[in-house]
């Protein structure tokens, strides 16, 4: 999205959410999201990132979506192991590697 908004001809910064954090005052509303990012680009030791190119937005979701794939199959074992304890079935601790 940065990359289109800079192809119309605007200057596009991308701060981190982490450089920003330590400037929100109160609970985490729009408008209080709003007032520490205004803080924290007036800033002059702010550092902004690039742009990332649709290439690396791609690779990052692919990363993600492993991610999470992993974390489901994880929890659906775990689950399963569960229920079959209750029923006095003990199974290893590690996925069978097929």
């Amino acid at each position: 999205m940065g990359g289109e908004i800079a192809a119309l001809g605007h200057e596009v910064r991308l701060i981190p959410p982490a450089y920003v954090k330590s400037f929100v005052k109160r609970g985490k509303t729009d408008a209080a999201d709003a007032e520490a990012i205004g803080e924290a680009v007036t800033r002059k030791t702010m550092r902004f990132v690039p742009i990332g190119t649709a290439e690396q937005q791609a690779a990052a979701m692919v990363l993600k979506t492993r991610a999470l794939l992993v974390r489901q199959r994880t929890q659906a074992v775990n689950a399963l192991r569960a229920h079959l304890a209750e029923l006095g079935i003990i199974a290893t601790a590690s996925l069978a590697k097929a």
